[in-house]
């Protein structure tokens, strides 16, 4: 008990115990376990489709959230580091149907390997367009 000219001793529960949720990622932001984004960019097979808008010569985009090729437009859902780059997960959209798949991104300089283990460990290769240009003055 306490004296009634002092305050009590706060209560304790679980829930004042635990921490504070944590927000979601705002717009654009870099997912958790994102590190460094190497793998950010315009990317093609043929450095000739950098300038290629439309059509299926025409580079992919990727940010730290999306992944976006020709006929589909994927969400990056998580993206972990490993050794040799990034692994991440997408849900994409190709066709008015929804997939998952998973996709392991090494950059290395100009160069980004794809590997896609859901896909028989098949591998692209993609360099970054605008690679070797000089930057632009602006």
């Amino acid at each position: 008990m306490n004296p009634p000219t002092q305050p009590a001793p706060p209560v304790v529960t679980p829930e004042a115990a635990a921490p504070p949720p944590v927000a979601p990622p705002e717009a654009g932001a870099a997912l958790p376990g994102a590190g460094p984004a190497s793998f950010v960019g315009r990317w093609a097979a043929d450095i000739a489709w950098c300038s290629n808008a439309t059509g299926a010569e025409r580079p992919i985009e990727i940010t730290t959230t999306r992944f976006e090729g020709y006929e589909n437009s994927c969400s990056i859902d998580r993206i972990d580091e490993n050794a040799g780059g990034y692994d991440a997960a997408l849900t994409c959209r190709a066709e008015g149907a929804t997939t998952r798949e998973r996709v392991r991104l090494a950059a290395q300089g100009d160069s980004l390997r794809l590997t896609w283990p859901d896909r028989d460990g098949a591998v692209v290769l993609l360099t970054r367009c605008g690679a070797g240009l000089p930057p632009s003055a602006g």
